[in-house]
């Protein structure tokens, strides 16, 4: 289905959502700074991810709450925000293979990430008591173009498709090109 702007009006302004072609895609991508990411966009309202490399690396979560939208014919919108504080927000095009992302960390974490690398699931009290006592400012944003050099379906709620952790995974699991 084509992407139609036709019916938004001011009063409202939502376009028609079609997030067939994000919905149930793992995708692999790294951002020009180096670092790799894993997403699975487990359905319209969650997604699962591990972080392969970077300041948090290894850190992986599964059950993620998300913001979901369609902005264009291949242009969506991940957004979410972490019990460790940090805030993202990913635009993803996938079929030019791109995607421009936002991580909005915390001082705490730009000060100490390892404390992040982890299975989040497992460590959720812990990541609220590093959250609350801080500190917070200032925010360290980082922002920049990602090339997703994985890109596949393998259909919604698969609780397989991320469930270990990226040092569990074999030897160029995430050097995949495709």
């Amino acid at each position: 289905m084509a992407f139609d702007l036709s019916k938004t009006t001011v009063s409202n302004p939502i376009p028609q959502q079609d997030l067939s072609g994000i919905v149930g895609k793992r995708f692999i991508y790294t951002y020009a700074n180096g670092w790799q990411y894993e997403m699975y966009v487990k359905n319209a309202n969650t997604i699962d991810y591990r972080i392969h490399s970077g300041m948090v690396g290894g850190r992986w979560v599964k059950g993620q709450a998300v913001d979901l939208v369609q902005l264009g014919e291949d242009s969506f919108k991940v957004s979410w925000s972490e019990p460790t504080g940090t805030s993202v927000a990913v635009n993803v095009m996938p079929g030019q293979r791109l995607l421009h992302g936002v991580i909005f960390f915390p001082h705490w974490v730009e000060e100490n990430g390892s404390r992040t690398v982890c299975f989040q699931n497992d460590h959720l009290d812990q990541m609220h008591a590093y959250r609350d006592a801080g500190p917070t400012y200032p925010i360290y944003v980082v922002p920049d173009f990602a090339k997703i050099t994985w890109l596949e379906d393998v259909g919604i709620n698969d609780e397989s498709v991320i469930s270990i952790a990226p040092g569990d995974l074999p030897q160029g699991f995430s050097d995949r090109c495709n």
